[in-house]
C-alpha cells in the first residue's frame, strides 16, 4: 500500500513538472510592448470576454458569406479531407436573416446604402457617386472605389457576389479539432513561415516538421538571434504569425474529440495535446514563446479595435438584419465592447511601426502587406474545410486590424467627409472577420486559465 502511495505521489510530483513547464515562462512583460501577461489576463477574462461572446453569438456577427470552393492558387491541392468532422454545412437561404439577404452588395445595409445615395444627390461632391450619371459610369466609379479598397488591404476578401460564396453560420460550424493533420497540414504553415516572413532558407526554423529530427538548441540559437537581428516591423510581423498559429492550437486542443461513437460525440479540453503542443521540453523550448506571441497578437487586435471606433460611431453605420430592435441593441454593445478597448491602459505603440526614413518606410509596409495578403491566399490551400473557414476568417480579420492600425488619420478624417467619399472604409465581410478574429484569440487567452487550473497551476 505504502509503495502505490509513494508512486502514486511520484507520478503526480512528475506530471506537475511536466505542466508546469507549459506557463512558467508565460509571465511578466512582453517584448516590444509596455504590456504584462498578468494585466491582459485580468482584462479579457473578467471585463472583455463575456460581452463580446453575447456580441458574437448575435445574428449579425455569427452569419459569415465566404467561398470555400476557391483553387490553391499555389500548388496543385486536388485532395481533401475525407473526415466527417471536416465539413462545412452552409445556410440555407431561409436560414439567413432577410436583412442580410437583401443586401448581398452593399456595405452595411440597404439603408444606409439608400442614406449615402442621398448624400451624394444633395453633396455632388467629387468622389461622391452622382446618381444622375450613367449607369456605366456609376459602375465605373465604383470599381475605382473597389480598386481603391483593395490597394488598402491587407488580406483578400472573398467576392460576395461570387455564386460560389455562400452564408455560413459560425455557430454550428466551430473551430475545433478535425483531425485534418500529417504532410499536407504541415504544408501550410511550412509556407506561410517559410516563404512569407522574411526568413533567408538558410536560417532553420525550430519545430519544422519536415526537419524535425534534425532540429537542434543551434538551429534555434540562430534562427532567434536572426530574428533579433531584424527590424522592429518583421519581428512583429513573425510574432503575429506564431501568435495566430498558437492561438489556432490552443482552440484545437480545448476543443478536441474526446469520444467519437455512434450515438454521442464528445469534445472536450485535451491537457496530453496541449502539452504536445506547448510544454517548454516537449517543444525544444518553443511552446511558452508562441503562448507569448499569442498576447502579442492579443495587443495588436486589441488595439484596432480601439482605433476604429470612430467609424462604427457612425450614425450611417449599423448592425442590419431587418430586425430593428435587436440591431440598435448590438451596435450600443459593440460601441460599449470598442469604448472598453480604448479604456485598456496598457496598448501597443503601433508608432513605432514604419518610422524613420519615409520612403524606406513606405517600401517595407507594401513588403509586409503583400506577403499577408499572400498569407490569406494560402487559406484557400487547406484541405480541412472547417480549418479553410475559420483559418480566411482569422487572417482576413488579422489583415483587417492591420488595415486599421495604419489608416490613422483616414479614420480621424471621418467626421469631416460627410457627403464626399469616406475616407476610410470597411466591408461587412471586415467587420465581421475582424470581430470573430478577436474573439478567437480572447477565448485562446481565457482557455489558457482553463489550462492552467486543469495542469494542477495556480494563477500567478
Amino acid at each position: 500500500m505504502g509503495r502505490v502511495v509513494f508512486l502514486l505521489l511520484l507520478f503526480l510530483q512528475v506530471l506537475g513538472s511536466a505542466h508546469s513547464r507549459c506557463f512558467c515562462q508565460v509571465t511578466g512583460e512582453l517584448d516590444d510592448c509596455a504590456c504584462d501577461v498578468e494585466s491582459i489576463d485580468s482584462f479579457n477574462n473578467e471585463q472583455l470576454f463575456p460581452k463580446l461572446q453575447t456580441l458574437l453569438e448575435s445574428d449579425y456577427f455569427r452569419f459569415y458569406k465566404v467561398n470555400l470552393n476557391k483553387p490553391c492558387p499555389f500548388w496543385a491541392a486536388d485532395s481533401h479531407c475525407g473526415l466527417r468532422n471536416c465539413a462545412v454545412k452552409p445556410c440555407s437561404p431561409n436560414e439567413v436573416p432577410e436583412g442580410l439577404r437583401s443586401s448581398p452588395h452593399s456595405k452595411y445595409s440597404a439603408e444606409a446604402k439608400k442614406e449615402q445615395l442621398d448624400e451624394c444627390e444633395k453633396e455632388k461632391h467629387l468622389g461622391a457617386v452622382d446618381v444622375s450619371l450613367s449607369e456605366e459610369t456609376q459602375e465605373a466609379l465604383l470599381d475605382w472605389r473597389k480598386h481603391d479598397d483593395e490597394a488598402e488591404r491587407f488580406c483578400v476578401i472573398d467576392d460576395e457576389e461570387s455564386p460560389d460564396s455562400q452564408y455560413v453560420d459560425l455557430l454550428l460550424n466551430p473551430e475545433r479539432y478535425t483531425g485534418y493533420n500529417g504532410p499536407e497540414a504541415w504544408q501550410i504553415w511550412t509556407s506561410i513561415y517559410e516563404e512569407n516572413c522574411f526568413k533567408p532558407f538558410t536560417i532553420k526554423r525550430p519545430l519544422n516538421p519536415s526537419s524535425f529530427q534534425s532540429s537542434s538548441g543551434i538551429e534555434a540559437r540562430t534562427f532567434y538571434s536572426w530574428l533579433e537581428g531584424q527590424c522592429v516591423e518583421k519581428r512583429a510581423f513573425y510574432r503575429l504569425i506564431s501568435g495566430l498559429h498558437a492561438s489556432i492550437s490552443v482552440h484545437l486542443s480545448a476543443r478536441y474529440l474526446l469520444n467519437d461513437s455512434w450515438y454521442e460525440s464528445k469534445w472536450g479540453h485535451n491537457v496530453s495535446e496541449f502539452r504536445q503542443r506547448f510544454d517548454s521540453d516537449l517543444t525544444a523550448g518553443e511552446g511558452p514563446k508562441r503562448l507569448r506571441n499569442l498576447y502579442f497578437l492579443y495587443l495588436i487586435e486589441l488595439r484596432a479595435l480601439a482605433k476604429v471606433l470612430p467609424f462604427f460611431k457612425q450614425p450611417s453605420f449599423r448592425l442590419y438584419t431587418g430586425r430593428l430592435g435587436e440591431d440598435q441593441k448590438h451596435k450600443e454593445l459593440l460601441l460599449d465592447i470598442l469604448q472598453l478597448a480604448r479604456s485598456f491602459p496598457l496598448h501597443f505603440d503601433e508608432t513605432s511601426l514604419f518610422a524613420g526614413d519615409e520612403k524606406e518606410a513606405a517600401k517595407l509596409k507594401e513588403d509586409v502587406r503583400l506577403a499577408f495578403r499572400n498569407i490569406s491566399k494560402i487559406m484557400d490551400c487547406v484541405g480541412c474545410f472547417k480549418c479553410r473557414l475559420w483559418g480566411k476568417l482569422q487572417t482576413q480579420g488579422l489583415g483587417t486590424a492591420l488595415k486599421i492600425l495604419f489608416s490613422e488619420r483616414q479614420i480621424e478624417a471621418l467626421p469631416h467627409s460627410r457627403g464626399q467619399r469616406p475616407s476610410f472604409q470597411l466591408s461587412r465581410q471586415e467587420v465581421i472577420s475582424l470581430l470573430n478574429a478577436f474573439g478567437r484569440i480572447s477565448t485562446s487567452i481565457k482557455e489558457l486559465n482553463t489550462f492552467r487550473s486543469l495542469t494542477g497551476e495556480e494563477m500567478t
